[in-house]
């Protein structure tokens, strides 16, 4: 029987999504049926899938708690991946705290929370940080959004920054800039099934003095990237210390510190871009991955 798959998007982001093209001629190369679908369109009937993909849901940062309560439901009709379990984790970036509770060199980041005293914490940050610059950004967000870079003197602008967030009841994560990001970019590492697939540069995606990104997610500069040995090593320590066994795809977003050492600044196991343009062979491996992995729920439901 032919295998259906839901490609989970949003309105927004159809069209914009460019890992979609090469899903879907992978898709129809194995025979596979395979449908864009919004998650919150409530026209969808998700049991009618095999699995549901997330792709490009990349609004969700808005509205959080629907977008959790729609995982939460399609998680009980069909194979959510990845699984429920990291969604609910990856989307709130208090885990790079635990990351670096856990021994991982992460961007040294201090949060604040709804109702903190905003100027006492800027003054302990910068006490704790020698950076000329910062980043300013919620710990729910993507594609930038609500991100921006602030020189150190720009006291007032910083506190306005981080005040507006917090008056919307959101968390705030402070960041150093690390300016080696300036020439050598960020890596993005892409795993599928627990192998490391292929990596990408991106470039600065911040530029200083810039407002906040109004569109769906910032513009971004890609090219493909070998990675070092100390970047490989670094992602595959942190996703082998993670509690969800093997995923089927993750992607590691490293930067340089101040001595040249990479540093993990996000994980995205929830609905990240996976670039799959600029590695021919990772749809298929996705796709037969995530095949693998249903012939896999079906050998135990059998057996159960």
């Amino acid at each position: 029987m032919t295998a259906a798959l839901a490609l989970v998007s949003a309105r927004a982001a159809r069209g914009l999504d460019e890992d979609m093209p090469p899903l879907l001629a992978a898709c129809a190369a194995r025979g596979v049926h395979a449908e864009i679908a919004d998650w919150d369109d409530p026209g969808v009937e998700w049991a009618r899938f095999d699995a549901a993909l997330l792709r490009s849901a990349w609004d969700y940062a808005e509205r959080l708690p629907q977008f959790l309560a729609w995982a939460e439901r399609t998680a009980a009709l069909t194979t959510l991946l990845n699984p429920l379990a990291v969604v609910r984790w990856n989307c709130d970036k208090h885990y790079l705290r635990e990351l670096a509770q856990a021994g991982a060199a992460v961007v040294p980041t201090t949060f604040a929370e709804p109702g903190a005293d905003a100027p006492r914490l800027l003054a302990e940050f910068m006490a704790q940080q020698r950076c000329a610059q910062l980043v300013v950004k919620p710990a729910i967000g993507a594609g930038s959004r609500d991100a921006r870079r602030h020189p150190r003197g720009a006291t007032a602008e910083i506190l306005a920054h981080v005040g507006y967030l917090l008056a919307a009841r959101r968390s705030v994560m402070l960041q150093p800039y690390l300016e080696g990001v300036d020439d050598h970019g960020e890596s993005a590492l892409i795993f599928i099934a627990g192998r490391f697939s292929h990596a990408v540069r991106k470039g600065p995606m911040l530029p200083t003095g810039a407002p906040a990104t109004a569109a769906l997610f910032a513009p971004e500069e890609i090219s493909v990237r070998i990675p070092d040995a100390a970047e490989l090593a670094l992602a595959q320590r942190v996703l082998a210390r993670l509690p969800f066994g093997e995923l089927l795809y993750a992607r590691v977003d490293l930067i340089r510190d101040a001595a040249h050492h990479p540093c993990v600044l996000e994980l995205e196991l929830n609905e990240p871009s996976l670039y799959l343009a600029h590695e021919p062979a990772a749809a298929e491996q996705l796709l037969a991955a995530l095949l693998a992995r249903l012939d896999l729920n079906s050998d135990r439901a059998r057996a159960g």
